[in-house]
C-alpha cells in the first residue's frame, strides 16, 4: 500500500458488546439475550467498509490499555487496511453496548475512552498529504476532528463529514472545513435546529419526511456545505448538491439480518465510491447504497462489511435486473 492511500479515515475504533435479543427490554424489564464480541466504531467500521471495496485506505484512531489492541492490528493486517493507532494506556479502549432485536433494529450506548483523547497530533499530515478522500465523524474528540478536515482541505482532499452521534458541543464552524456532509435524519434535523436565524424547535423526522424534495433541498442549502447527503434508512438516500438534488432509492427485497453499521457502511461505500468514480457524487452515493444494503443482511458491524467480490457481484446482479 502507498504511504499516503487513496483514503484515509479518521475517527474511533469500539470493542463491541452485541446483545441479541427476541424484543427490546422495557423499562424495568430484563430479557434474556445471546453475547457476541467483536470489532466496531464508526471511523473503524467505515475503514473497513472502504478498504473491502478494494481501494486503498488507512485508519487513524486511539486504543486504551489490554490486549485489544494486538487484536485490531492483527484484524487490519488481515483485511490488507493500513491502521494508525495511537496507544492511551491511561484511558479504556472505546466500548459499545449493542442491543438487537428480533428484526435486525439497534439501541446503542457508547463509552468513548480513548477515542476521546485523540489528539490533532495523532493525526499524521503527511498522510493526510496524498489522500484524495478524508473521512471523519463525531465519536472521536472533536479538535482531532477539526485539525484533520482542515489539514486535508488544505492539502486539496475532498473532506466528509458524517456528523454522527450528533453532539448537544457540536459547532456548526466545523463545517467550514467540509465538502460533503452525511447525516441521517435524526442527525439532520438536529442540525437544522442549530442554524441560525432559523426557528426550527418543531423540525422532527416527520415534518422531514414529509418535505417536498425541493423544500429539503432548500433546507440543505441553508447549511452552507456545498454538498448535504441525507440518509434515510429503507427510504434511500437524498442528495443536495449546488445544482441540484436527486434521490437514490433503497434496494428492495434483501433479508434484513442486523442494522448495526449500515449508516457507517454507506459512508465507507461513499469514499470508496468518490475513489472509484472520480469525483462523481452521485455514482459514488449508489455504491454507498449497495454496500449498506449488503451490510444488513449479515450480524455485527466491521465483519457485516461485503468484500470486493460480494459488492461487485451484487452491483452486476442488479445492473441485469
Amino acid at each position: 500500500m502507498p504511504i499516503s492511500p487513496p483514503v484515509v479515515v479518521v475517527g474511533s475504533i469500539m470493542q463491541d458488546l452485541t446483545f441479541a435479543c427476541g424484543e427490546f427490554p422495557a423499562r424495568g424489564q430484563t430479557v434474556m439475550a445471546r453475547l457476541a464480541v467483536g470489532q466496531g466504531g464508526k471511523g473503524s467500521n467505515q475503514a473497513i467498509a472502504c478498504g473491502r471495496t478494494g481501494v486503498g485506505t488507512v485508519f487513524v484512531g486511539a486504543m486504551g490499555r489490554g490486549a485489544y489492541a494486538a487484536e485490531v492490528a492483527a484484524f487490519y493486517r488481515r483485511e490488507k487496511i493500513g491502521c494508525r493507532l495511537a496507544l492511551k494506556p491511561d484511558q479504556p479502549t472505546g466500548t459499545a453496548v449493542i442491543l438487537l432485536n428480533g428484526e435486525g433494529q439497534n439501541i446503542i450506548v457508547i463509552e468513548p475512552g480513548a477515542n476521546a483523547s485523540l489528539a490533532p497530533r495523532d493525526v499524521p499530515r503527511a498522510l493526510l498529504a496524498g489522500a484524495k478522500v478524508v473521512l471523519t465523524q463525531l465519536e472521536s474528540n472533536q479538535a482531532a476532528t477539526a485539525h484533520a478536515l482542515r489539514l486535508a482541505r488544505r492539502a486539496g482532499a475532498m473532506t466528509v463529514l458524517n456528523p454522527a452521534p450528533m453532539r448537544r458541543d457540536f459547532e456548526l464552524r466545523l463545517l467550514r472545513h467540509v465538502d460533503i456532509l452525511i447525516p441521517n435524519e435524526s442527525e439532520f434535523v438536529a442540525l437544522v435546529r442549530k442554524l441560525p436565524g432559523i426557528r426550527r424547535t418543531k423540525f422532527d423526522e416527520r415534518a422531514l419526511h414529509a418535505m417536498s424534495r425541493d423544500a429539503l433541498h432548500a433546507l440543505c442549502r441553508l447549511i452552507k456545505v456545498p454538498t448535504v447527503i441525507v440518509t434515510l434508512g429503507s427510504r434511500g438516500c437524498f442528495l443536495s448538491m449546488p445544482d441540484g438534488h436527486e434521490s437514490i432509492p433503497a434496494y428492495r427485497g434483501l433479508k434484513v439480518v442486523d442494522t448495526t453499521g449500515a449508516g457507517d457502511a454507506f459512508c465507507g461505500g461513499f469514499a470508496a465510491g468518490l475513489v472509484r468514480h472520480k469525483g462523481r457524487i452521485v455514482e459514488a452515493a449508489r455504491l454507498g447504497t449497495a454496500v449498506a444494503a449488503l451490510s444488513i443482511t449479515k450480524p455485527g458491524a466491521a465483519p457485516a462489511m461485503p468484500t470486493e467480490r460480494e459488492l461487485n457481484r451484487f452491483l452486476r446482479k442488479n445492473e441485469a435486473a
